[in-house]
């Protein structure tokens, strides 16, 4: 069975979340935007063994970690979908911007695709490629525990942005209606920041897509 635990971290308060397999202890950071210490605590206090970071979109509070956590763990990089190779490349350009510590480049170990498959353990996490607020963003959806990772995509109460070089507005909506809603009204969903919620109680009360 997986279990999981949510680490808000850098200034924007990003949910980073551990993801573990409760038979096997193997261990993955979703989106390790920074305040690498902390992450390694949470680890390492739970006796967990780090095998991969997953990452949502290259967003530098999401991804601003990733590339030291990597190197210095010897970890693979998976996610996201190669659309999002430009935020990547902006990472240094972005932690300037937004005065995060310097954020090292890194190139994903794994792209990944929509309707893939990754195992932590002995449990499975499907993948679903999520474009609007960035062009490459993914999510991780665990049916098994009725959870799905989903970044920057929908929040509580609310949508992600879609002001930033290529995003798409249109293009976010079906991603929440045609993507997350066929997983469940009763899937909870760990946001990129903010509090959880379920996709049921987004359908009938978050005013961007109330009703879709």
């Amino acid at each position: 069975m997986l279990r999981y635990h949510t680490i808000p971290v850098t200034p924007f308060q990003q949910n980073c979340s551990l993801l573990w397999c409760d038979q096997t202890q193997e261990a993955v950071l979703i989106d390790a935007g920074g305040e690498l210490g902390v992450l390694r605590a949470a680890v390492q206090e739970r006796g967990l063994k780090l095998v991969a970071l997953w990452v949502t979109h290259a967003h530098i509070d999401h991804a601003g970690g990733v590339g030291q956590l990597a190197r210095e763990e010897r970890l693979p990089i998976v996610g996201p979908q190669r659309a999002d190779q430009f935020w990547i490349d902006g990472l240094a350009q972005q932690s300037r911007m937004f005065g995060f510590p310097p954020a090292e480049p890194f190139a994903p170990t794994r792209w990944l695709e929509d309707g893939e498959t990754l195992t932590l353990g002995q449990s499975e996490v499907h993948v679903r490629h999520c474009p609007g607020h960035t062009p490459g963003h993914v999510v991780f959806h665990a049916p098994e525990i009725k959870r799905c990772f989903v970044g920057d995509v929908l929040f509580a109460g609310s949508i992600g942005r879609t002001d930033f070089p290529q995003g798409n507005h249109d293009q976010l909506i079906d991603s929440i209606t045609q993507r997350l809603w066929p997983m469940g009204d009763d899937t909870v969903f760990i946001p990129g920041h903010g509090p959880e919620s379920t996709f049921g109680e987004e359908r009938k009360f978050n005013p961007y897509v109330r009703g879709t």
